[in-house]
């Protein structure tokens, strides 16, 4: 086997999506690079992969000093294998500064393809594919999820997402504000027994999620813009505005029509003190 960096794609869920191709690397490599060594032997054990060979754990933590270990390991002759906990590695995974560090020092690496949530995750939605985003993990503070749907926005594309059972809900609180008109879509156990696409708006889905219990893995998926959302006038702002000031304090009118549709919190202020004194 040629000494150098193989990234190896590993199941999501069904061992059976394993490529012959990946078995052989794995089964070959010297050294094999992964999240948490007692995930990946585990994974080896279950397709009966030796596993007397040397593992090493890079993950967020610890990838700038272990990076240096992997490429002495190939400047002597090794070949590593470098695979995450499950799916490409890379992907919302550590692994790209080593990927750089291969090209500044001119050291053989591939890639072994295999399973990906994010694009398994689209075959299921029904959201157009022709061109999407993603986005990675969402952040777990309220402030940095709304400012990062806030940001996303006005993208004319589908927009994925990774998270989390116990944070979905949240999320899709925070979604109905910022894509209140957009079809959405949740995929969870990917390739697994209980695999489910689940679509429809955010209000939608927060109804599905609050009476059944989320679990497993899960890909938010949002659909693009539609017209009717690209083109809303100020005079439809000014409504909206209007409407909202019947239930709404002030500011908390402003607050949820500049989020909603990505106007200055200030031009719509103006708009909303306009609209009192009359």
């Amino acid at each position: 086997m040629k000494k150098g960096i193989y990234i190896v794609a590993t199941p999501i869920g069904n061992l059976g999506d394993i490529t012959p191709r990946a078995i052989e690397v794995l089964e070959a490599a010297d050294i094999i690079a992964c999240e948490d060594t007692r995930v990946t032997k585990k994974l080896f054990s279950l397709l009966n992969i030796n596993i007397k060979k040397t593992f090493i754990s890079m993950h967020d933590h610890n990838e700038s000093e272990q990076l240096e270990k992997i490429i002495d390991f190939v400047k002597e002759g090794k070949s590593v294998a470098q695979v995450s906990d499950a799916g490409c590695p890379l992907i919302s995974d550590p692994g790209y500064k080593l990927i750089r560090r291969c090209k500044e020092e001119g050291i053989y690496y591939c890639t072994i393809p295999g399973p990906c949530a994010l694009i398994c995750a689209l075959q299921l939605s029904g959201l157009p594919t022709n061109s999407f985003m993603f986005a990675g993990f969402i952040p777990n503070k309220d402030k940095a999820r709304a400012d990062l749907f806030g940001k996303l926005k006005e993208i004319d594309t589908t927009l994925v997402f990774y998270e989390t059972a116990n944070r979905i809900i949240k999320t899709l609180e925070a979604a109905q504000k910022i894509f209140p008109q957009r079809e959405m879509a949740v995929a969870r156990e990917i390739t697994k027994v209980y695999e489910e696409c689940l679509n429809g708006s955010a209000d939608e889905l927060l109804k599905h999620f609050r009476t059944t219990e989320p679990k497993g893995e899960m890909v938010l998926m949002i659909a693009p813009p539609q017209e009717e959302e690209k083109n809303i006038s100020d005079e439809d702002i000014e409504t909206f505005l209007r409407a909202e000031m019947q239930t709404l304090s002030l500011k908390s009118a402003v607050k949820k029509i500049a989020e909603q549709y990505n106007r200055s919190k200030n031009e719509v202020y103006e708009l909303a003190l306009k609209i009192k004194d009359e």
